[in-house]
């Protein structure tokens, strides 16, 4: 490993200190990807992630062998719609929902396992054909939970990238994107009248690691020398909350004021570009656990708790993009954590 600089070393273990003083009902799940090749077989995956304490688990696809690992295991599911799966969904009105629903969860694992179905993933980001579909499936995937009276229990969200906002810089200057409005305005509406979050993925890094000669380090991980960000009357002391609050924002300049934040997706690299390390990747997450175990919200919504699931579980080496996406593993192929962290 390279020599690390004191700041970081000491913020880790302040970190880390912090975090084995909190307890409480568990705010902080991991994602399971599995755009791999060298996968450990997926009942030695449920043991690594019990054996680790976690409790909650974003799975990309119902893949069926996947999902029978995790049948019976106590570990909370949020399962996702792949985006090739709206159309069906949508275009086919309540029955073809029930049967999705039917043939790729409930005959697998049991309904109470499950706490969210994520509708599409960065749909407006990756999949723009498919933007159209996502509140009309969303819609009919509720009805057929409600006809199972599964409704107040599973809730339906649809994860959306940091792209989806423009002006974010500071905070308070975000709104939508105008290209987005079409879908987001819809999708705000079904979240608020069913209780739902609203499903972000925010990465520091990504802002990090295209522009490091120009976006400070130590404001993407937390660093406690960072320069912070003044925005009104709450200072910005991390990328991460005013990622969020950018949302929050967005969301406020829209007329919703109190539809909660889920971060679906967030972490940082341990190799394959710019600070991407152990070092840096176990100060990152570490600081988003501490805040969600603390049951901490954001600087403008500091009251309300925000959910997160730590990217990724384990290095995915098929990924596309560049080399860094692989990396984004906490845990080795033998169980083994790559960095320090603590889950609870």
């Amino acid at each position: 490993m390279a020599r690390q600089s004191p700041l970081i070393l000491t913020t880790l273990l302040s970190v880390i200190a912090t975090a084995t003083l909190v307890t409480g009902e568990s705010k902080v799940g991991i994602c399971y990807g599995t755009n791999s090749d060298d996968l450990p077989p997926a009942f030695a995956v449920v043991d690594i992630i019990k054996g680790n304490h976690i409790s909650k688990v974003r799975l990309f696809n119902p893949n069926p062998p996947t999902l029978k690992a995790f049948k019976g295991s106590g570990i909370e599911l949020m399962i996702g719609v792949p985006n090739e799966n709206l159309t069906y969904i949508s275009t086919g009105g309540v029955d073809a929902a029930t049967e999705w629903l039917k043939t790729n969860i409930f005959d697998i694992v049991p309904a109470n396992q499950v706490k969210y179905i994520a509708v599409g993933n960065e749909v407006l980001l990756r999949d723009t054909f498919y933007a159209e579909h996502i509140v009309p499936a969303m819609k009919n995937l509720y009805q057929a939970l409600k006809n199972q009276d599964l409704d107040g229990k599973i809730k339906l969200s649809s994860p959306q990238a940091s792209s989806v906002l423009e002006s974010t810089n500071p905070p308070s200057s975000a709104v939508f994107a105008d290209s987005s409005l079409s879908v987001i305005r819809p999708l705000l509406a079904f979240l608020k009248e069913t209780g739902a979050p609203l499903m972000v993925n925010t990465y520091p890094y990504f802002a990090y690691a295209s522009d490091p000669n120009n976006v400070p380090l130590g404001f993407t991980i937390f660093s406690s020398d960072a320069s912070p960000v003044q925005d009104g009357g709450i200072k910005y002391t991390n990328m991460y909350e005013a990622s969020l609050d950018a949302f929050v924002v967005a969301m406020e300049k829209e007329g919703y004021k109190d539809i909660p934040l889920t971060v679906s997706e967030t972490g940082w690299p341990t190799s394959g570009g710019p600070g991407a390390e152990p070092i840096k990747a176990s100060v990152y997450n570490n600081n988003v656990i501490w805040r969600a175990l603390g049951g901490q919200g954001t600087p403008k919504r500091p009251h309300i708790p925000v959910e997160v699931y730590l990217f990724d579980l384990l290095d995915e080496n098929l990924k596309d993009g560049q080399e860094f996406e692989k990396h984004f593993g906490i845990f080795n192929l033998d169980g083994s954590t790559a960095y320090s962290l603590r889950f609870n």
